[in-house]
């Protein structure tokens, strides 16, 4: 029972980033996402690259991130979204500034909606 309820979590998690993914792309018009699978594959794809490139890319840049105060955690999201963007078909960023702004607000929008992809979110 605590599968299904985990695993309809993780659905319902993903939709909400889905639709997180989709406002953020309608905000911005240097963002561009194709339909609304796409924009669930870009938020799981997200998450993945969170979970897994993020941490190492932390560890290799900790000096410059704690000289600019952790500043530069925020290029690390930017080239994260490039990344995302490069790989999926249908999910296109006009450049650099795009992608911080896209992350900027996108992490806004997930904590308004309560999303927590990629994160330590605790089940119950």
């Amino acid at each position: 029972m605590s599968k299904a309820k985990d695993t309809w979590g993780i659905i319902v998690q993903l939709i909400l980033g889905g639709i997180a993914v989709l406002i953020t792309s309608y905000l911005l018009p240097g963002v561009s996402v194709e339909d609304f699978l796409t924009g669930v594959v870009i938020a799981a794809l997200i998450a993945l690259l969170n979970i897994t490139i993020k941490p190492i890319l932390i560890l290799l840049t900790i000096p410059i991130t704690v000289v600019t105060l952790g500043l530069f955690l925020i290029v690390i999201n930017a080239l994260l979204i490039l990344l995302a963007a490069y790989i999926v078909h249908g999910f296109s960023v006009d450049g650099f500034w795009w992608a911080v702004l896209f992350g900027l607000i996108l992490g806004l929008i997930n904590s308004l909606l309560g999303v927590s992809l990629g994160g330590n979110s605790p089940s119950n």
